[in-house]
């Protein structure tokens, strides 16, 4: 599991390690230095002509720092400083006083002169307005070379906890940060900028990341956090699932859906749809029971399968008639266990002030089930919140969903490049995945994989996060074997196998 922060964690961490663990501040950015140097160096030669473009700040002291040590170790290296340096901090004029002693060469026009390696230190996390006047020109010098480009910590005018463009920015093919990674890096159109991204280790506490506002997760946690197969079992031992869905000319959705949810892992898998999908549903997953909506509406059987039923999905191809909107407060009122709601049935909430309160700023107030998990794309989601807000408003950030939403006990998906799956002060990131993804019933399979877990007895909010995760890197190989642009969702669920096939292996 990796921990993100903000750039104001970010500085408490630094605070408390230098204050509290007793670490001085030059030595944790000879620290970050020798992070940099190690990553310059496993692609540069001696014969590159190298760069360090350095602020102010202590940034700036990194790339001094960085210069140092490459000068030492033989390199071609020279610096290049810019801003008031009337304004530099204590730890950076030692940087520049020594590498001046040890003969560091400096420059005073990047256009000079091309170089094959560029190390970007202007700017770090702090940065809160826009980049103008001899800073814009300079980060439009960096992009104008040719050469490989290095920023520290942070590419230089990104906003590192939006991910939003500073008026410019400096375009980094690697950008090496420290301790843990920033919100900023993550968030599109950060992520564009940031190249490669490496997290560099240089002395803060672990422990201090458990506090952070956001996490993702890696392979390794798959092993720990996947509901275990024993040998004495059967298909109840597993969950008996519901996936409510379909209009006609759209059985697509939730046999996707269903699909998804038996790769997963799900003991059974009851699909309730219109009779106009039966022929179609029963030829391409016969392993599903199926009844039909005409059966449900008002009958005694809807509340046995509700018993029965370990987790429900209710939304993918549901259409926003009378009936679909029916089955839909059914499900509300009668369901006790996890309902995943998606597509036309976040459609129908949205329109219905019975569950959500109209949003005029402050919070949002969802008068759901807390058994609900929510999962809206950016469009859904703006529809949720109102007419006061916009998918654009959204992307950039300037509503943080997580504080507008937290006072809601449901699970929130947001889904987008960089998937959010929020609960209270609780934030996954998604990191996986590709744009091979971005296709007609992706998001059908994810309410699947969802499922999936909540019929094995995954806490909600694990089968959310974790599901996302698990779609994205069955996306991951989905895309490595048929491309991005071929890709299509079935291509995701027949993937899916394969992503928890490693998890078996690794637990035998």
């Amino acid at each position: 599991m990796k921990y993100v922060v903000t750039a104001e964690q970010a500085k408490e961490i630094d605070k408390f390690t230098i204050e509290n663990v007793g670490i001085p501040s030059m030595v944790l950015m000879e620290r970050a230095a020798l992070a940099v140097v190690e990553k310059i160096a496993s692609t540069a030669k001696r014969t590159d002509k190298i760069v360090c473009v350095c602020g102010v700040g202590n940034n700036g002291g990194d790339g001094v720092a960085i210069a140092r040590i490459l000068h030492q170790k033989g390199y071609a290296v020279s610096i290049a400083l810019t801003g008031n340096r009337t304004k530099a901090t204590d730890d950076n004029q030692r940087q520049v006083e020594i590498a001046k002693k040890i003969g560091v060469s400096f420059v005073n026009n990047l256009q000079e002169e091309e170089y094959n390696v560029i190390v970007d230190a202007i700017f770090g996390i702090g940065l809160s307005r826009n980049v103008t006047g001899i800073y814009e020109e300079v980060i439009e010098s960096i992009n104008r070379q040719e050469g490989i480009v290095f920023s520290v910590d942070i590419p230089s005018g990104l906003h590192s906890d939006t991910g939003q463009v500073m008026g410019c920015v400096v375009q980094a093919d690697v950008t090496v940060t420290f301790g843990y990674a920033k919100q900023g890096q993550l968030f599109y159109p950060g992520a564009e900028y940031v190249g490669e991204l490496v997290v560099a280790s240089i002395g803060f506490v672990n422990q201090l990341g458990e506090n952070c506002s956001m996490f993702s997760y890696e392979r390794e946690d798959l092993q720990q956090l996947m509901p275990k197969r024993v040998a004495y079992s059967n298909k109840g031992t597993y969950g008996k699932v519901l996936v409510i869905g379909g209009s006609k000319n759209m059985a697509g959705a939730c046999y996707l859906s269903a699909a998804a949810a038996y790769a997963m892992g799900a003991g059974l898998v009851k699909i309730i749809t219109p009779e106009a999908n039966r022929q179609i549903m029963q030829t391409l997953l016969p392993e599903a029971v199926l009844h039909t909506y005409e059966e449900y509406c008002g009958s005694e059987v809807w509340e046995e399968d509700i018993r029965q039923a370990k987790a429900i999905v209710i939304g993918p191809g549901l259409g926003r008639d009378a009936c679909a909107k029916k089955l839909l407060e059914l499900v509300m009122e009668h369901a006790c266990v996890p309902v995943v709601l998606d597509a036309d049935a976040l459609q129908i909430l949205a329109k219905d002030p019975a569950w959500i309160e109209p949003f005029h700023g402050g919070k949002a107030r969802w008068k759901l089930p807390e058994n609900i998990i929510v999962t809206p794309h950016l469009k859904e989601m703006a529809d949720l919140l109102g007419k006061d807000v916009s998918v654009r408003d959204l992307q950039e950030r300037k509503l943080d969903v997580r504080d507008i939403c937290k006072e809601n006990a449901n699970v929130l998906v947001l889904k987008d490049a960089r998937t959010l799956v929020i609960q209270g002060e609780k934030c996954y990131i998604n990191l996986s995945g590709n744009n091979g993804m971005a296709t007609a019933g992706s998001g059908d399979v994810l309410t699947g994989v969802v499922l999936g877990l909540l019929a094995q007895q995954v806490p909600p909010y694990i089968a959310a996060s974790l599901g996302v995760y698990i779609h994205g890197l069955a996306g991951d190989l989905a895309a490595s074997q048929y491309g991005t642009y071929s890709m299509t969702a079935r291509d995701i669920v027949n993937a899916i196998s394969g992503v928890l096939e490693a998890c078996e292996g690794g637990r035998k």
